[in-house]
C-alpha cells in the first residue's frame, strides 16, 4: 500500500487501463518471443482475442467500451451521425454520449479518476480528477484540465494525435518518426501520472497503434517495406508497457484492451457510388457533396462504416419508401449487400446485421437500418461525392475487423471466453475495483 493509499484511508483495489487501439491479439500471440512484456503479461495473467462491437469503428467503440452498453444506449454509432429528422449529420464529441461512463461511476463512489486520451471525450469533464481527451480534441489547451495537467503536457509537447496526413505520402519515414514521437509523450505522461499514484482508476488509450496498422499492417502481412519498422514500433509499445506495468503498486490490476482488430485492406468500397449505380440512391443535382443532397427518389443511402439508412417516409425529410413498404425495400437492400462480390469474386460482406438485432436503447432513432461487417480487406466507405466506381484504392493498407480485438487482464483468475466482447471490460474494471454497481444497467458480464 503506497503512501496516497494511507492518505485516502482506503485499500480498496485499483485499476490501471491502458488502450492499444486497433490491435489484433493474433499479432501479438505470434510475434510474442518480439514482444517479452506483453507475453509475461499474458503467462502470468490472462489473455484473449475478443470481439468489438457493430460497427467495429472507433467512435462508437470507446463509448460501449467505457460504458459497457451497445450504441443504442450510447447514441453513437460512429464517426459520423445525422440529426432525427434531418439529413443533417455531425461529429460525435463527449457530451453526446449520453450513458454513464466508467470513470463517472468510480467518482461517484467518491473515488479518484485520471483519463487520458480516450476518443470521444472532448470537451474534458470537470467531474473527474483529471482528463485530457483524446482523438478529435483540438489539442492540450481545451483538450486538458484541469491547469496543472494542462501545463504539464505542453511541456513536454504531447500531442493528442500522431499527423496522419503523413502517412498518405509515398515515403513513410516522417510519419513513422511522427508515430514514435507521439507514442513517446504518450508514455511519459501516462508514467507521470501513475508515479503520481493519487488514483484509484487510471485509464489511458495509445491511439497511435491504430493509425501505424492504418498505413503499414499490409507492409507486415505480406513482408512489405516496412516490416521491420511496423514490428520495431510494437517492440517500443512493448517496453512502454512493461515499464508501465512495473511501476504499478501491488494494488493496482492492469488491464489491456484494444476496441477492434486490424487486417490488411485490398479495396475500398465506395457504397452510395454502389447505392447510385443500383438505381437506389439519387441527387438532386449534379454537383452533390454531402447526405443532404439525396434526392425524393432515393430508396437508401449510406454512413461510414457500412451503416446503411432506409429513405423512410415520415422520419426523412424527403422519405420515399412508405412505412408499409419498409421491411421489403430492408430485406431487399440486405439480400444485394450479401450478395455482393469483389473484383475478384469475394464476398464483400462478412454478415449484414438488421439494427434490432445490434441496437437497443433510447437513441434508436438515429441507428441505421442495416449494418454490413466487412470480410477482411474490404474497407466500407460512404461519400457523396469523387468516385465513378466501387471499388477503389486509396492511401491506407489496414482496416478496422470486428473480429481479434485484443483483452489482457493481469489476474489469472480472470476467465475470457470466446464470446468476450467491448460489453464485458466495463463490468470487469468495476469489480476489480470492488465496485457496485445496478446489474441491469450494464450489458456485458464481469470477467472476474
Amino acid at each position: 500500500m503506497g503512501l496516497f493509499d494511507r492518505l485516502r484511508g482506503d485499500d480498496a483495489p485499483r485499476v490501471a487501463f491502458f488502450g492499444i487501439d486497433g490491435v489484433p491479439y493474433s499479432f501479438l500471440k505470434e510475434n510474442a518471443s518480439e514482444f517479452p512484456n506483453i507475453a509475461s503479461l499474458a503467462s502470468e495473467g490472462s489473455a484473449g482475442a475478443i470481439d468489438s462491437i457493430v460497427p467495429p469503428e472507433s467512435s462508437a467503440c470507446w463509448p460501449t467500451l467505457t460504458t459497457g452498453v451497445n450504441p443504442g444506449q450510447t447514441g453513437v454509432y460512429g464517426f459520423q451521425d445525422r440529426e432525427v429528422g434531418s439529413y443533417d449529420t455531425y461529429v460525435p464529441m463527449g457530451r453526446d454520449v449520453q450513458a454513464t461512463r466508467i470513470w463517472d461511476r468510480v467518482t461517484d463512489a467518491g473515488r479518484k479518476a485520471t483519463v487520458m486520451n480516450v476518443p470521444v471525450t472532448f470537451p474534458p469533464q470537470r467531474n473527474v480528477q483529471r482528463m485530457v481527451s483524446g482523438f478529435l480534441s483540438p489539442g492540450v489547451d481545451k483538450g486538458a484540465y484541469p491547469d496543472e495537467m494542462r501545463n504539464y503536457l505542453s511541456s513536454i509537447d504531447y500531442a493528442i494525435d500522431t499527423n496522419a496526413k503523413l502517412g498518405h505520402k509515398e515515403d513513410k519515414t516522417e510519419f513513422i518518426e511522427n508515430a514514435h514521437e507521439t507514442l513517446k509523450t504518450r508514455y511519459e505522461s501516462f508514467q507521470h501520472y501513475i508515479d503520481e499514484d493519487d488514483w484509484d482508476l487510471f485509464f489511458g488509450v495509445f491511439m497511435t497503434t491504430d493509425r501505424v496498422n492504418h498505413f503499414l499492417f499490409k507492409d507486415y502481412e505480406e513482408d512489405g517495406e516496412y516490416k521491420e519498422e511496423f514490428i520495431e514500433f510494437y517492440r517500443t509499445l512493448d517496453e512502454y508497457l512493461g515499464k508501465l506495468r512495473d511501476s504499478l503498486p501491488d494494488d493496482v490490476t492492469m488491464v489491456v484492451a484494444s476496441d477492434h482488430g486490424f487486417t490488411s485492406l485490398n479495396h475500398e468500397v465506395h457504397f452510395n457510388t454502389w447505392l447510385e449505380q443500383e438505381g437506389l440512391l439519387s441527387y438532386e443535382d449534379d454537383d452533390h457533396e454531402e447526405l443532404g443532397d439525396i434526392s425524393d427518389d432515393t430508396v437508401a443511402y449510406s454512413l461510414i462504416p457500412g451503416r446503411f439508412y432506409i429513405n423512410l417516409e415520415g422520419r426523412e425529410p424527403r422519405g420515399s419508401v412508405p412505412q408499409d413498404e419498409y421491411e421489403e425495400k430492408r430485406a431487399e437492400l440486405k439480400e444485394k449487400l450479401e450478395n455482393l462480390e469483389g473484383p475478384n469474386g469475394e464476398k464483400v460482406c462478412w454478415r449484414v446485421v438488421e439494427k434490432e438485432d445490434a441496437f437497443d436503447g433510447d437513441h434508436e432513432d438515429i441507428a441505421p437500418d442495416l449494418v454490413a461487417v466487412p470480410n477482411h480487406g474490404f474497407d466500407l466507405k460512404a461519400g457523396f461525392k469523387g468516385h465513378d466506381d466501387v471499388f477503389g484504392v486509396g492511401p491506407r493498407n489496414g482496416m478496422h475487423s470486428f473480429d481479434n480485438a485484443t483483452l489482457f487482464v493481469d489476474d489469472p483468475d480472470a476467465n475470457i471466453p470466446e464470446d468476450t466482447d467491448l460489453l464485458n471490460i466495463a463490468p470487469t474494471i468495476l469489480d476489480l475495483m470492488e465496485l457496485d454497481y445496478p446489474k441491469g444497467e450494464l450489458e456485458g458480464r464481469s470477467l472476474v
